[in-house]
């Protein structure tokens, strides 16, 4: 069932692309007829060789208001009425389909993070929650005695023969990058970094900057600043190291400050990367505002099913022309702890907007969950210290790759381990977004919350600014598993990556997926196989089968991705 999901994608998003770069942002001239208008975003999907002015005059007719166009995925942002307008345009000449990307004066509330901030849920709710110290060691960083993560995948003896090679960019598509943190900045190219989101007050709360619009090296939610930092926090004495501390690392923003993830900004972010000859790209999330996106679900109106099999084709689009630049594509399986090749009824879609998610059955063989059920993505589950799956990561022989370290809060029942912050994974946080969540003070000082909570501050020798510390938060989820698998691929385009035309380096994206699943450590699945995490306060919904060999399995597909292995092997 694997390669058919895939094929489904490839089949829907099949386009003859157009060469060229993004094309800046462009009004809709004069002579629109306003059918209906109204500031609802919309990405609208051309035909394959569509007539450009064809296509234009279809919105236009349609009450469209065009706003920005990317010419290489043959998509156009437009603004319309709340409603009517994905059934006026769709099948129009020239028109495969639309897409709404975005209500305006809508209220969802942020995306919750209670998977990956379980631990400070704990703490708010005044229960126990076991803080330790890591015992000195000598590390190449000083918290790195605390990254459990590194060692689990051999990056810390990988650093010795290939710490990366600051010719390699990574790609992180997340919420920002706080280019401040003295373990980022020096990694941090600001030249290739974009931000594609315009922040949204009902979703992002207030404007912080001009024009909604925040700069490059900001970041208010801490996800994405978190991920850079497993993926690649330099070697300097400071704070952590990341897997693969020698590279670059490339802000291409396509997430609000609330967990949102939408359509518009994360296809024109793929494009770019592809544009740019970026190398490797992390996806930790998927594309709201449906976990799973369906052709022709019964349960969705008539206007949903066209929106979501607009959104299957255009995700494939990028999906496809990144990878065809050159680009291997990193994507977390979810935290929904579930079999995605058995998946449940999704009761949380919508997420946003202004119908409330109802229940949908979902048929296996015509939905799918973007981005890391498209073409070209690397699958990635999420493994506590224990090595057992994380009882909330999905899992399954259909998209699994390989396995990397995401924590887990609740590993190690019945010793002292259990529910301990150091069952997470330690990286990199804004101190903006530490301060508004109560875990630092209005000076820079960690807060008893923030103790409790196992926040941590670093700052250069003879800094006395706060805002130039590092700051480090504890996170878990396949969004942290993710980029220990980048940081790995990252690390085997360094040593195999060959130089190219006009002074380009990089490796075939099939080349280095090829490498990261043949390096990895195989691992069979457990005994028994049906596994229960009743233990750990888990009903029988998370109950979880592993099925397949020790050769690829659909707990660890592959294996545990091997750093080391990788960069040595071949």
């Amino acid at each position: 069932m694997r390669d058919v999901r895939r094929s489904l994608c490839a089949a829907t998003g099949a386009i003859a692309l157009v060469a060229g770069a993004l094309a800046v942002p462009v009004t809709a001239g004069a002579g629109t007829t306003a059918v209906a208008g109204g500031t609802t975003e919309y990405t609208v999907l051309l035909q394959a060789g569509a007539d450009h002015a064809q296509a234009l005059a279809a919105v236009q007719a349609a009450g469209g208001k065009l706003v920005k166009e990317n010419t290489n995925l043959g998509t156009m942002t437009v603004q319309a009425a709340a409603s009517g307008f994905v059934t006026r345009v769709s099948g129009s000449s020239g028109i495969q389909g639309a897409a709404r990307t975005r209500p305006i004066g809508q209220l969802p509330q942020a995306r919750p993070s209670t998977v990956e901030q379980e631990h400070l849920s704990a703490v708010a709710k005044g229960k126990s929650v076991t803080a330790k110290t890591a015992a000195a060691k000598s590390t190449a960083d000083p918290l790195d005695a605390q990254l459990w993560g590194l060692k689990m995948i051999r990056a810390d003896l990988a650093h010795a023969k290939h710490p990366g090679k600051k010719v390699v960019k990574v790609g992180i598509l997340d919420s920002g990058i706080d280019a401040r943190n003295p373990d980022l900045a020096p990694n941090f190219d600001w030249n290739l970094s974009r931000n594609f989101v315009t922040d949204i007050p009902e979703i992002d709360g207030p404007c912080e900057f001009r024009g909604c619009v925040d700069p490059v090296g900001w970041d208010d939610s801490g996800h994405g600043t978190h991920v850079a930092g497993t993926v690649g926090a330099a070697l300097n004495g400071i704070g952590v190291s990341g897997v693969a501390p020698g590279v670059s690392l490339v802000e291409i923003r396509g997430g609000q400050d609330g967990g949102f993830l939408f359509l518009g900004p994360v296809t024109d972010a793929l494009t770019y990367a592809g544009d740019v000859g970026l190398d490797v790209v992390n996806m930790s999330f998927y594309v709201d505002p449906w976990l799973y996106n369906c052709t022709a679900n019964p349960a969705d109106s008539p206007e949903a099913q066209a929106e979501q099999r607009t959104i299957i084709a255009t995700m494939s689009r990028a999906l496809d022309y990144a990878h065809n630049k050159g680009v291997s594509l990193v994507g977390s399986l979810g935290n929904n702890h579930e079999d995605l090749g058995k998946p449940r009824t999704d009761i949380s879609s919508p997420d946003f907007g202004d119908v409330a998610p109802y229940p949908r059955p979902i048929d296996n063989a015509t939905c799918i969950d973007l981005p890391v059920e498209g073409p070209h993505v690397i699958g990635v589950s999420a493994l506590g210290p224990s090595s057992k799956k994380a009882d909330y990561s999905n899992y399954g022989t259909e998209q699994i790759d390989v396995a990397a370290p995401g924590g887990w809060f609740r590993d190690y029942f019945g010793t002292p381990q259990y529910r301990t912050n150091e069952n997470l994974i330690l990286s990199t946080y804004p101190v903006n977004v530490l301060q508004a969540g109560g875990l630092v003070d209005a000076a820079g000082e960690i807060t008893a919350a923030g103790v409790a909570g196992g926040v941590q501050k670093q700052c250069p020798a003879g800094v006395t600014d706060y805002t130039k510390c590092g700051y480090y938060n504890w996170l878990q989820g396949t969004s942290m598993a993710s980029p220990h698998v980048t940081g790995v691929v990252a690390l085997i385009v360094s040593e195999y990556g060959k130089k190219g035309s006009h002074h380009s380096f990089g490796l075939a994206p099939d080349k280095a997926r090829k490498i990261l699943l043949d390096s990895a450590q195989r691992r069979a699945c457990p005994t028994p196989r049906l596994q229960t995490y009743t233990n750990e306060g888990r009903p029988a919904e998370f109950d979880a089968l592993c099925e397949g060999p020790r050769s690829f399995n659909g707990f660890y597909g592959y294996g545990i991705a091997d750093a080391y292995a990788a960069v040595t092997r071949y």
